[in-house]
C-alpha cells in the first residue's frame, strides 16, 4: 500500500516536470545560449586536446593517436596470424590425408 502511493507521487511528478523539461528546452531564449555554451565548450576541448598533444609529443611520449595506430597495427598483424595458423593447420591436414600410412 505505502509503494503504491509512493510509485504514484513519483509518476505524477516525473510527467510534471517532463512536460515543464520539454515547454522549457522547444523555448529558443534557452537553446541559443544552450547551444552557444556547448560550441564553447567543445572549442575549448578541441584547443586542450591540441595544447596536449603538443604536449606529450614534446616529451617523446605517444600520444592517444599514436596509441591508437599502433594499437590498429597489432590487430591487422594478429589478424594476419590467425590466418597464417589456420592455413598451416589445413596444409597439415591435407598432407597428413595425402600421406600414405606405414607399415
Amino acid at each position: 500500500m505505502m509503494w503504491n502511493l509512493w510509485k504514484q507521487g513519483f509518476n505524477a511528478w516525473e510527467q510534471a516536470t517532463s512536460q515543464y523539461f520539454e515547454k522549457l528546452m522547444a523555448n529558443p531564449g534557452v537553446l541559443g545560449p544552450a547551444g552557444s555554451m556547448l560550441t564553447l565548450s567543445m572549442k575549448t576541448k578541441a584547443a586542450t586536446d591540441r595544447v596536449m598533444t603538443a604536449w606529450w609529443s614534446t616529451i617523446g611520449l605517444p600520444t592517444r593517436r599514436d596509441q591508437e595506430r599502433s594499437l590498429h597495427k597489432l590487430n591487422q598483424l594478429e589478424t594476419r596470424l590467425y590466418d597464417l595458423e589456420e592455413q598451416l593447420a589445413e596444409q597439415r591436414a591435407r598432407i597428413a590425408r595425402e600421406t600414405p600410412a606405414r607399415p
